[in-house]
C-alpha cells in the first residue's frame, strides 16, 4: 500500500494566494490565523492524517462494522485513533471559543478536513456529522440544550447525527411519518423508523445526539409540518452525568458498496414508551433548521470528493513510477521503462492532478467566502459573499463529487488489470466515492437547485456578478507577457463565453416553463464547475508567475503554471460541448415517451 502524503505546499499556496488568508485574519476573532499558524496547523494535521488515520483505511474496509448484541462494533484500531483525535483537539478546530472551540477560520478547517478524507473518508464522516449537528444547536437550540450538549459535542466526547430518511421518504422529506407526541414535562416522545443513518450508533463514544425530523400530532401536512428534535442515545441527568438508555436502538447495519468502516444504521425510535426528544427551535420549522446542517454537510461532502481524488491520484502516481512495462515510444533505447514515461499515462495523471488542484482552489475560495459572509462588518460585502456561496454550493456538492468519482475510476485505469484487484487498494477509492454523488442530495437534485433557484428564478443576477470577476482574470491573463498565461486566458475566454450563452438560454427557457431548462441542468452544473474552477486556475497561474520573479528556481511554481495550462487545454475545452447540450439538447429528452425507454 502506498503512503498518503499531504499536499501541504499546494494547500499553503491556495490559502495564501487564492483564498486571501490575510483578509480572513482581519475578520473579528481570527487575528491569530497568520500564515505561520496555518502552516503549523496543516503540518500537524498532515502528520495525524498520514500516520494515524490513513493506516486504518484499508484494514477498516476489509474488517468493516459488525453488530454484536444489538450494538455496532467498529474495526480494530478505530477507538484508539478517535481517542487520539479528540485528545488532540481536532473536532473543536473551528468552533467558537465560548463553546470550547479553537475559533480558527473555516477556510483553514476545510483544508484540514480534506486531509481527514484522504486518510479515510469513513473516519472523516464522523466529525463531519457532529460538526453539522453542533451548528444546528448553536443557531436554533435553546440555552438549555446548548448547555447540556454542546460542550461535549464540540470536544468530540459525544457525537451527533442527521436523522432524516425513512423507507418512504428519501429526497422527498414531505413524506416523513415519524411522529412526536408532547409529554407533560415539555419534552416529546418519538416513534418511527429511520434508514441510512451514518454513524447512527457506534462504540467510539458513550453518547450520540440524534437530530431527528418528525411530525408533532396535529401538524400541517407536507414539509410545513416537520419539526426537529434532539434525541440522545443516553439520557443526560440534571448534573450532566449519563443516565438511562433512551428508547433508541440500531436495528441493523447496511451492507454497502463502500464505506465499510462507517456504521450506516437502520434506527428504531420508540419501540416502547417512546424515545425522549427535545424540540429544537419552534414546532413546524424543522426543515428550515435542518438545512443549516445540510448546507454545511453538502460542502463537506464536496471535500470528500477532493480528498478521495487526491488519495486515488497519489496511489496511481506511485504505481506509474514503479511499474515497468514496455519501451518508450520515440525513445533512444529499447530498454523497458516505468509506465509514467508513456504519454497516455501522463495525460491521465495530469488530468487527475489538474482537476484536484482546481477543485481545491475553488473549495478554498468558497470557504473563505463563508468566513466573510459570517463575520465581515460590511453588510454589502457579507451579502455578496453569501450570494457567491449559495450559487456555488451545488457545484461543490455535485461537481466535486462527480469529478472525484471519475478521478478514482481513472486511478484504476492507470493501474490496469491490477487496479481491479482489491488487494492493490485502488478499487476502494472508487467504491467509497460512489456514494458521495448521492447522499446529502444527489447530483441531479443539486443541478435542479442550481438551475431553478440560482439561475431561473434569480434571472441570472448572482452568476452575472461572478462572471464579471471571471472576466477580470481572463483579461489579466490574455494581456500577460507570458505565452503560457495568454494561452490559459484564451481558453478561459472561450469557457466564459460558453457559460454566458448557457445562462442566457436557461433564463429565457425558464420564463416559458421549467422543463427545458431542467433538462439541461446536469450539463450546466458541470459547465459551471469546469469554468469556475478554470477561473481559479487562471488566478493560480497569475500568482505563480508573480512569485517566480522572486523565486525563479521553484519547481512547484513552474509546474503549477503547466498544470493550469493542461487544465485549460483538456478540461476547460469541454465547455463548447456542454454549452451545446444545454442550449440545444432538451428536445429529445422531453419528447421521449415513458414507454420508449
Amino acid at each position: 500500500m502506498s503512503q498518503y502524503t499531504p499536499p501541504l505546499q499546494d494547500m499553503q499556496f491556495v490559502l495564501n494566494e487564492l483564498a486571501d488568508l490575510h483578509e480572513i485574519a482581519a475578520l473579528p476573532g481570527y487575528g491569530e490565523a497568520t500564515p505561520d499558524l496555518a502552516r503549523a496547523v496543516l503540518e500537524e494535521a498532515g502528520v495525524f492524517a498520514s500516520e494515524v488515520i490513513a493506516p486504518l483505511n484499508h484494514s477498516g474496509d476489509i474488517e468493516g462494522v459488525r453488530l454484536e448484541g444489538g450494538a455496532p462494533r467498529m474495526p480494530a484500531g478505530w477507538a484508539q485513533a478517535y481517542a487520539r483525535f479528540v485528545e488532540a483537539g481536532w473536532p473543536a478546530l473551528s468552533a467558537p471559543e465560548e463553546q470550547g472551540g479553537q475559533n480558527l477560520p473555516g477556510v483553514l478547517a476545510a483544508a484540514v478536513e480534506e486531509m481527514w478524507n484522504s486518510g479515510s473518508v469513513a473516519f472523516g464522516l464522523l466529525s463531519l456529522l457532529s460538526r453539522g449537528a453542533v451548528n444546528v444547536l448553536r443557531h436554533a437550540g435553546s440555552p438549555e440544550l446548548q448547555q447540556r450538549y454542546l460542550p461535549r459535542m464540540v470536544s468530540g466526547e459525544w457525537t451527533g447525527t442527521m436523522v432524516l430518511t425513512e423507507p418512504q421518504a428519501g429526497s422527498d422529506l414531505s413524506a416523513v411519518r415519524t411522529r412526536a407526541t408532547r409529554a407533560a414535562d415539555g419534552s416529546y416522545r418519538l416513534h418511527g423508523t429511520k434508514i441510512f443513518i451514518t454513524y447512527g450508533d457506534h462504540d467510539l463514544v458513550p453518547n450520540v445526539v440524534h437530530l431527528v425530523l418528525a411530525r408533532v400530532e396535529g401538524a400541517p401536512a407536507g414539509t410545513k409540518g416537520i419539526s426537529l428534535f434532539a434525541v440522545p442515545k443516553v439520557l443526560v441527568n440534571e448534573d450532566g452525568s449519563l443516565g438511562e438508555h433512551n428508547d433508541v436502538r440500531a436495528v441493523s447495519i447496511e451492507r454497502k458498496l463502500g464505506l465499510h468502516a462507517t456504521p450506516t444504521c437502520v434506527m428504531a425510535f420508540g419501540d416502547g414508551a417512546g424515545a425522549v426528544g427535545y424540540l429544537v427551535g419552534e414546532e413546524n420549522r424543522g426543515l428550515e433548521y435542518m438545512f443549516i446542517m445540510m448546507n454545511s454537510a453538502r460542502f463537506a461532502v464536496g471535500l470528500e470528493g477532493i480528498g478521495l481524488a487526491e488519495r486515488a491520484y497519489q496511489k496511481a502516481r506511485a504505481y506509474a513510477r514503479e511499474r515497468v512495462q514496455g519501451v518508450e515510444q520515440g525513445g533512444e533505447t529499447s530498454a523497458k521503462v516505468a509506465i509514467i514515461r508513456h504519454p497516455d499515462v501522463r495525460r491521465m495523471l495530469l488530468s487527475m492532478k489538474s482537476r484536484i488542484e482546481a477543485m481545491r482552489a475553488l473549495a478554498a475560495v468558497m470557504a473563505a467566502s463563508m468566513d466573510q459572509a459570517a463575520l465581515n462588518q460590511d453588510p454589502e460585502v457579507r451579502d455578496a459573499h453569501q450570494a457567491f456561496v449559495e450559487l456555488m454550493m451545488p457545484v461543490a456538492k455535485g461537481w466535486f463529487t462527480e469529478t472525484g468519482l471519475d478521478i478514482a475510476s481513472m486511478g484504476i485505469q492507470v493501474h490496469g488489470g491490477v487496479g481491479f484487484i482489491e488487494e492493490t487498494g485502488a478499487a476502494q477509492y472508487l467504491r467509497d466515492a460512489r456514494i458521495t454523488t448521492i447522499y446529502e442530495g444527489t447530483t441531479g437534485i443539486q443541478a435542479m437547485d442550481l438551475v431553478g433557484r440560482k439561475i431561473g428564478r434569480d434571472g441570472g443576477r448572482a452568476i452575472g456578478a461572478v462572471i464579471v470577476r471571471m472576466r477580470q482574470v481572463q483579461a489579466d491573463l490574455e494581456s500577460h507577457a507570458h505565452a503560457e498565461l495568454r494561452a490559459i486566458g484564451a481558453q478561459l475566454n472561450k469557457g466564459i463565453g460558453d457559460l454566458e450563452a448557457a445562462v442566457e438560454s436557461l433564463v429565457k427557457s425558464w420564463e416559458g416553463g421549467p422543463k427545458p431548462a431542467l433538462a439541461g441542468s446536469g450539463p450546466f452544473l458541470e459547465l459551471l464547475g469546469i469554468v469556475a474552477a478554470g477561473w481559479q486556475m487562471g488566478r493560480a497561474a497569475l500568482a505563480a508567475d508573480r512569485l517566480l520573479a522572486s523565486d525563479p528556481g521553484s519547481d512547484f511554481l513552474t509546474y503549477k503554471i503547466l498544470t493550469c495550462r493542461f487544465y485549460g487545454d483538456h478540461v476547460l475545452s469541454k465547455s463548447a460541448g456542454l454549452r451545446h447540450a444545454i442550449v440545444s439538447g432538451s428536445g429529445a429528452t422531453l419528447e421521449f415517451s415513458d414507454a420508449a425507454f
